[in-house]
């Protein structure tokens, strides 16, 4: 039985680190849909999310969330509106490291603004070489005149989702004037 009391989607692309911050931040085993990847031209990971991903965190206020993740590949994206259904925000991580990161922004804050207007943005995968500076995304935000939290987290750390998802709560907070 779900006992969650608010939930929060994670969403963005192939590979982009969703599962694994789930993980790294779930308290109970995270329930996951992890197939075998056939999409070897979008990213060579061995597995990759093909329903949801599923796990639950209390906040220190004793606030339970439940934490639910989208597949990456768009020719899921049927199951992305129920996904998100009730939903207070998303989540929206980028991998720094694929071809076109911005583009792929610009298509997930797109298709994810008719889901909620509560969106934080984390960019993964800046530990690896890469010749693109980071700018071009607090760059790209200013010119779309955007202003969703920005961070560059490692997934697999839980300070670092942590942060990510407690500038999404507050982000709701202030944005839907919420007093606790």
């Amino acid at each position: 039985m779900i006992l969650q009391e608010y939930k929060i989607v994670f969403a963005g692309t192939m590979g982009a680190g969703k599962t694994e911050a789930i993980r790294s931040l779930s308290e109970i085993p995270v329930l996951s849909t992890e197939a075998l990847n056939t999409d070897q031209n979008s990213h060579t990971k061995m597995e990759t999310t093909v329903g949801i991903d599923y796990g639950e965190v209390t906040l220190d206020d004793g606030v339970k969330i439940g934490l639910y993740g989208t597949p990456g590949q768009s020719r899921f994206d049927f199951i992305w509106p129920v996904i998100c259904k009730g939903a207070i925000g998303a989540i929206v991580l980028i991998d720094h490291h694929i071809d076109n990161p911005i583009q792929e922004l610009e298509n997930y804050l797109e298709v994810f603004q008719n889901y909620t207007d509560n969106i934080a943005i984390g960019i993964t995968h800046t530990d690896l070489s890469s010749e693109r500076s980071t700018n071009i995304y607090k760059e790209w935000l200013i010119s779309q005149d955007l202003y969703s939290p920005l961070f560059f987290i490692d997934a697999r750390k839980k300070e670092d989702v942590l942060l990510l998802l407690e500038a999404l709560i507050t982000s709701v907070e202030v944005n839907h004037d919420i007093t606790t």
